[in-house]
């Protein structure tokens, strides 16, 4: 696809996105966000593609950042353009309907941390750390750090990771939630990538009505989101995939879903 900062790949119905730019830590720019968005409206686009991966290209980081000479050239108004443009991005990757797995190799910093904690699923290697520097450069994350950090670590955890600026471990990131599972930095990949083929099984008409009610009850009270959940499941029931996954239990067999 012509892509410069990234590489895209698809195998199994699993796609694989990496940062691809090991030189500066992966480091997150303009052309690496529009590029982000090209390969999500590819994945929106083919119905074979079911799952997104996103890792970083090296050993050393999976995004450690935004470029930093790009921000110290942004006056007010080009500063909320950009955080304004990352975060359209980001939430496009959050509602696509597809799941998303990040698999955090090393430094996970700034926009690199956001890009992670807007994935459905955060898989991180032993050596990987999470931070939001942003503090130390007098300014404050973008991309939707303060939103999604409260909303997986909880409050009080989460503000002292953005108002201290300090990193924080791989298994410190597990214990307060932000991460699903820590494993060797070997095998970072092939846990990433089992986990995917495993969601690429599924219904794709059933992963997608489940993100919507998951996310879609986050944006109102809990009223609301029982009826979200209400409505989804009718709408499950109108497709084949459940009456193929029902009938297949009933007769003792694994299903064969068709996404429709």
């Amino acid at each position: 696809m012509g892509f410069e900062t990234i590489l895209f790949e698809a195998d199994g119905g699993v796609a694989t996105l990496t940062f691809n730019r090991p030189e500066v830590l992966n480091a997150l720019n303009a052309q690496v966000m529009d590029e982000l968005e090209e390969a999500l409206g590819r994945l929106e686009g083919d119905p074979a593609l079911k799952v997104l991966i996103l890792t970083g290209a090296g050993e050393r980081a999976f995004a450690a950042g935004a470029d930093i000479r790009l921000l110290a050239e942004q006056d007010p108004a080009g500063a909320r353009a950009l955080s304004r443009r990352g975060q359209a991005v980001l939430r496009r990757m959050e509602t696509l309907g597809k799941p998303s797995i990040a698999a955090v190799n090393g430094f996970a910093l700034g926009g690199g941390c956001e890009v992670a904690l807007a994935c459905s699923i955060r898989y991180a290697a032993e050596s990987a750390r999470f931070g939001q520097p942003e503090i130390n450069l007098g300014i404050l994350p973008g991309y939707g750090g303060t939103q999604r950090l409260v909303r997986l670590a909880g409050l009080g955890r989460a503000l002292e990771i953005l108002l201290s600026g300090e990193m924080i471990s791989a298994e410190e990131a597990h214990r307060i939630g932000l991460v699903n599972k820590v494993v060797p930095d070997g095998r970072l990949m092939e846990e990433a990538r089992g986990l995917a083929r495993k969601l690429a099984q599924k219904s794709g008409p059933a992963l997608q009505l489940i993100l919507r009610a998951a996310h879609g009850g986050l944006e109102g009270g809990l009223e609301s989101g029982l009826d979200l959940e209400s409505d989804l499941l009718g709408l499950a029931f109108t497709t084949q995939d459940s009456r193929e996954g029902l009938r297949a239990f009933i007769e003792k067999r694994a299903p064969r879903f068709q996404d429709r």
